[in-house]
Order: C-alpha cells, then sequence, then structure tokens
C-alpha cells in the first residue's frame, strides 16, 4: 500500500538515529514547491504527498508519512545559469534587473543562481556580467518575511507592513518613540493663523 504525507517538520533538530534510516527525497526546486505529486524516494518506494498549498519545502526539512515514518528532504541538482560580476555593485545590480522581472534567484556571496534562460543570459551579458552553466541544488530565496510572493495586495498589506514595523522596532527601539512623537503631531488640530 502507498504510503501518504501530509505534514512536514520545518529543520527539526532529531537524533541521528531517527533519521539514519530514513529514506531519502531528493527534489528539485520545482517538486519542492508543488503540494500535490509522486515522489520516487532514495528506496525506491512510492509515496503520494499532499501538503498545504503555498508550502515550499528546503533542503532538511523532514516529511512525516501517515504510518509515522520518516522522509528526510534533499535538494537535488539541477542545470543552472551561475552570475558572477568583477564587483559586489555589478552583482547587486544584477539581483535588481533580474528582482524587477520576478525571477527566482538564489543569493550567495559572491555568485547568483537562477534557471538557465537565453533572454536572461543575454541581457545579463549587456550588464557585463559573466553567466555560466553549473549542476547544482537550487535553494533560491523565499520572498520577504518567508511567505513567498507578495505584491502589497489589499489582502496582504497590513500584514506585510506590520511585519517591516516589528523588524524596524526591534532593530531600532528608539523609532517606537519617534513613531509615536509624529502621530502625536500629525493628529494634533492645527492652529489657524489670521492675516
Amino acid at each position: 500500500m502507498t504510503r501518504t504525507v501530509q505534514k512536514y517538520l520545518r529543520q527539526p533538530r532529531l537524533a541521528a538515529s531517527l533519521l539514519q534510516a530514513a529514506p531519502k527525497a531528493r527534489m528539485t526546486f520545482e517538486q519542492r514547491r508543488r503540494s500535490r505529486q509522486q515522489l520516487l524516494l532514495s528506496n525506491s518506494e512510492t509515496i503520494h504527498m499532499h501538503i498545504e498549498r503555498g508550502q515550499v519545502l528546503i533542503p532538511g526539512d523532514v516529511l512525516v508519512a501517515d504510518d509515522g515514518g520518516l522522509i528526510q528532504v534533499e535538494a537535488q541538482c539541477e542545470t543552472l545559469m551561475r552570475v558572477t560580476a568583477h564587483s559586489a555593485t555589478d552583482l547587486i545590480r544584477a539581483a535588481y534587473h533580474l528582482g524587477n522581472r520576478h525571477v527566482t534567484v538564489q543569493v550567495e556571496a559572491d555568485y547568483l543562481q537562477l534557471e538557465q534562460d537565453t533572454v536572461l543570459k543575454d541581457m545579463l551579458q549587456q550588464l557585463g556580467l559573466h553567466t555560466v552553466i553549473v549542476n547544482q541544488p537550487f535553494n533560491p530565496e523565499q520572498g520577504a518575511y518567508g511567505g513567498g510572493h507578495k505584491h502589497g495586495h489589499a489582502d496582504s498589506f497590513e500584514e506585510d507592513y506590520s511585519l517591516a514595523q516589528a523588524a524596524f522596532e526591534i532593530h531600532n527601539p528608539a523609532s517606537t518613540h519617534d513613531a509615536q512623537h509624529q502621530h502625536l503631531t500629525d493628529t494634533a488640530p492645527h492652529a489657524h493663523r489670521h492675516p
């Protein structure tokens, strides 16, 4: 009987003995962001995966089968385009242009990686960047606050704003006082001048 997975553990700290015999689910990035699929495991077993939509698995996550069995998530190597530059500024410029095109990008200290695309390759080379094809696991950025791709729509703006505000206040404790002072100033009645 085929086992089913409906939940997973995010990067759990489990005893090595628990995972030692666990089969591996080697997945491409496309598979790791698909909620419903069949997977062939390292032990040649096929399982059905039905997790909540919108979730993206990352290497190190652990799938939990309906019988309680554990399955380790690993990144499968993929054919990718690696982008390098002569300077950090050029690499940042490349990330900016790719972000404007909503391209899924893996950001590393001295290079970017993305899926192969001849149009993007031409654009990057025109910007003076270097591209090379590599066979590597693909672990792209997941979007701000880990919530996936959002564009500031009404249904997500309040959540995004409150998260950003909370993060800002943690790193800038004085900002809370400043913000309160500004709010009081903005809401105070203005004196009317008479000529």
